[in-house]
């Protein structure tokens, strides 16, 4: 992948009247800057230079979505601007409005300075499953996405198989296993919706309780909103990952986040055992993927190595939930 020419990225964007560019923190599919543009502060995603912007690099892609959410009730940022270039050379790029707050996720990473208290990050949750419920009351044909090809549930266990085949096997032992338990089992799929792919508290950005916007849409897709719900659930169990020693308080049971998730889509959710197995399923080769890719840098970071132990306790937690 060719490196991005940040002289030349500044000279796009001045014609657009965006100034004060530099690097920002997060984009794992894309390239991440701040900027000022009228006055207010913004933020830049540009897709790799030196590759086709397909897939989770397409950046217009996410500009389109959110794009097409903002006159609903999901929060998300303003698209100011966007840029096709002419790839692979010069990468697409779209500006959006920079939204204040911060994405905390707080049974995975250190909570920022300034973070919200215990109370206030409960509400975070339960404001969270509101509006996720948001998100999938919105029909794909009312956003102009109905065209969109539809990712069913089974669709979705062959997909991390497939990143799986690329792991060393010591890494997820008797994967093949749980993606045969979720392929004999899996439940009918509920009407498409928008789902984002990592809906979590790290992808949406907060002050105190309140949930202002839903960023990273690098991987959004039309499927069973099941998918998202799953994964919300796992990323607000404590017992997932195990990195916080305690979360009293922070985080209310999964049946009351389950509940406010219903009570918001405003019909039954059946099978959500299931798609929780498969939220652990996908998180165990999502980050074997990242193991593997650690293990081949120069000087691998020990924080994601550490991860390494909790893949198969994530896989036998699939399979307790299948069983």
């Amino acid at each position: 992948m060719a490196e991005l020419d940040l002289d030349e990225l500044r000279r796009r964007l001045a014609g657009a009247g965006v100034g004060d560019v530099g690097p920002l923190a997060g984009g794992a599919s894309s390239l991440t800057f701040a900027g000022a543009m009228g006055g207010r502060p913004v933020v830049v995603k540009v897709a790799p230079p030196g590759v086709e912007p397909v897939a989770h690099r397409d950046v217009l892609r996410q500009a389109r979505i959110i794009k097409a959410l903002a006159a609903t009730d999901v929060p998300v940022p303003a698209v100011l601007w966007e840029d096709p270039g002419s790839p692979p050379h010069t990468p697409p790029l779209f500006v959006m409005s920079r939204v204040d707050g911060d994405c905390a996720e707080p049974l995975f990473d250190a909570l920022p300075v300034g973070c919200a208290p215990a109370p206030d990050l409960a509400d975070r949750y339960r404001n969270a499953c509101r509006v996720m419920a948001a998100l999938h009351r919105v029909a794909p044909a009312d956003l102009g996405v109905g065209a969109e090809p539809v990712v069913d549930p089974a669709a979705e266990v062959r997909r991390w198989c497939d990143t799986l085949g690329t792991v060393d096997p010591a890494l997820v032992p008797r994967w093949e296993s749980v993606s045969d338990a979720l392929l004999r089992r899996v439940p009918e799929a509920m009407g498409p919706g928008v789902v984002h792919g990592d809906f979590r508290l790290g992808n949406l950005m907060a002050v105190g309780a309140r949930i202002d916007a839903v960023i990273d849409w690098e991987i959004w897709s039309i499927g069973d909103p099941r998918i998202d719900a799953g994964w919300f659930l796992i990323n607000a169990d404590p017992g997932t990952y195990q990195r916080v020693p305690a979360a009293d308080g922070v985080v209310p049971p999964a049946g009351e986040l389950a509940a406010i998730y219903r009570d918001g889509l405003g019909r039954d959710v059946g099978d959500l055992d299931w798609f929780t197995a498969l939220a652990c399923f996908k998180s165990a080769a999502t980050w074997s993927l990242i193991v593997k890719h650690n293990r081949r840098r120069r000087s691998p970071r020990a924080e994601l190595e550490a991860m390494a132990a909790t893949l198969p306790r994530l896989l036998e937690r699939a399979r307790s939930l299948l069983a």
